[in-house]
């Protein structure tokens, strides 16, 4: 009698409708992940993703909620439990840029925003995978990768430092909690865009942001989503097996 064949690890990439997101969920399938794909608004780009995980031969679940909402966030892991199975890994890549503004010219209102989706966010979400993947809950280990930004050391003066700050929240939260569960059988690392073409840039009001600053940075363009897939799906994946706390800069050299 053959063995059966182990079941796929299950993933659950945020703000996977478009980007970045959509990237490393495609990616994480064509390297065997079943993959829940989280969005937030635009249900027919989700299911566009979905179209592209399945056509890897992959499973996909679609799952509409909001990252700083405590009980969408349990909805969403309810989901994911009952229609895939126990999570193997997270990809914290929802977040929010805004228009360009000094720090003297911000409000509570904006701030409040920025930190919820993309500080509380994620570590909501990185709470649920733990319960579900930690040892120390019965689980058989995994991986969470935050996506931060190169803004988080550069700062991003005149732009949107609240953006880099929250983006630096991100970082030290990486570093903490790789530590505190690093015996528990997750790892846990941020990768850090630089300038990439997405559409997160139309959303602060510049849609043409990467390709005027592209050829700023050193390596005289701005980066793919796909490279930045590249950099996450590897954290996630056996090759990096002796790395967690690790905050890998994928910004052409900025």
């Amino acid at each position: 009698m053959s063995e059966a064949k182990p079941l796929p690890p299950i993933l659950l990439v945020t703000g996977a409708g478009r980007g970045i997101g959509a990237a490393t969920a495609v990616l994480a399938a064509r390297q065997g992940w079943d993959v829940a794909i989280n969005y937030r608004r635009d249900t027919a780009a989700a299911q566009a993703v979905a179209d592209r995980v399945r056509a890897q031969g992959r499973r996909a679940l679609v799952v509409q909620a909001e990252v700083d909402d405590e009980a969408q966030v349990l909805a969403m892991f309810a989901a994911i439990d009952r229609g895939l199975g126990r999570l193997s890994g997270l990809v914290n890549n929802a977040g929010v840029v805004d228009v360009a503004a000094r720090v003297d010219e911000g409000s509570v209102a904006r701030w409040q925003r920025m930190f919820a989706i993309n500080v509380i966010g994620s570590m909501l979400c990185a709470r649920e995978a733990l319960r579900r993947m930690s040892r120390r809950h019965g689980g058989a280990g995994g991986a969470i990768v935050n996506v931060s930004s190169a803004a988080s050391r550069l700062g991003s003066a005149g732009q949107y430092v609240d953006y880099a700050a929250s983006k630096g929240a991100i970082d030290s939260f990486t570093i903490g909690l790789a530590r505190e569960v690093a015996a528990e059988g997750v790892r846990v690392n941020a990768v850090r865009p630089g300038i990439v073409e997405t559409e997160i840039h139309a959303s602060g009001g510049e849609p043409d942001r990467a390709g005027r600053l592209g050829p700023q940075v050193p390596m005289q363009r701005a980066g793919r989503v796909d490279e930045i897939a590249d950099a996450i799906c590897w954290l996630l994946g056996s090759g990096a097996s002796y790395t967690t706390g690790a905050l890998l800069d994928v910004s052409g050299g900025r």
